[in-house]
């Protein structure tokens, strides 16, 4: 895997990404040997989940901010699914031993091609990075009319959210809005966990109404509605 994770193998949060030479196009990976990994279907299908929840918001945030080091991470994420989709159904395969198994594990194979599918969807969102801005001149009005968009916030810090954790600040809470990803200097954190402490300078992804990005405005202290490309703390 690609990620330095702090809590265990399997969980999303608090991945930071290290060394970006790793990460290739998502149509090389279809070429790999894929291992099999002795994983239980529960197991493999929450960890689909859960990308299936993060690819999406990254999507977005990529092409609202040009990103291409958040395109990277999406594209990364997409082939995990893939090999993950690959897993689920060899598992399946060993487990049934009857018809009626089968038809037991016809459900959850549904859900996990679907979670397959809305990570497919957000790697085609991502390659529009690759088109020329002339060429996606309907983004802004796609995004205007959303009741939830992608803000970035810089944290002063003065900020009282400086050196809170995500749940101790209660961000989600006072503000409305999502913390799906973190930019400091060793890297990129996404999905963080609640214990997450925010640090001075750390630069928030965020999604949310256009109210909850205001109060978080004032929290932060030092916040603009995509002035700032993504690409590291100042």
């Amino acid at each position: 895997m690609s990620y330095h994770v702090s809590h265990g193998g399997g969980n999303l949060k608090n991945l930071v990404v290290k060394d970006k030479s790793h990460l290739r196009h998502r149509s090389k990976v279809k070429h790999e040997e894929i291992e099999y990994e002795a994983r239980s279907v529960r197991e493999i299908l929450t960890e689909m989940k859960d990308i299936s929840e993060l690819i999406t918001d990254l999507a977005y945030s990529a092409l609202v901010l040009d990103s291409r080091e958040i395109a990277e991470e999406v594209r990364e994420l997409e082939a995990r699914m893939d090999r993950l989709n690959y897993q689920i159904r060899l598992t399946a395969l060993i487990a049934s031993r009857s018809m009626e198994d089968a038809e037991s594990l016809t459900g959850i194979l549904t859900v996990a091609s679907a979670a397959e599918n809305i990570s497919n969807a957000a790697g085609d969102i991502v390659d529009l990075i690759d088109e020329e801005i002339d060429t996606r001149p309907f983004l802004p009005f796609i995004l205007r009319d959303a009741d939830e968009k992608f803000n970035v916030a810089r944290i002063s810090p003065e900020s009282e959210l400086a050196g809170k954790t995500i749940a101790d600040s209660k961000i989600g809470t006072r503000t409305g809005a999502i913390v799906i990803a973190v930019n400091r200097r060793s890297g990129w954190i996404f999905d963080p966990s609640k214990d997450f402490r925010l640090r001075g300078n750390d630069l928030l992804i965020v999604r949310g109404t256009q109210d909850g990005y205001n109060n978080l405005q004032k929290l932060s202290k030092h916040a603009g509605q995509f002035t700032e490309k993504a690409g590291g703390p100042r």
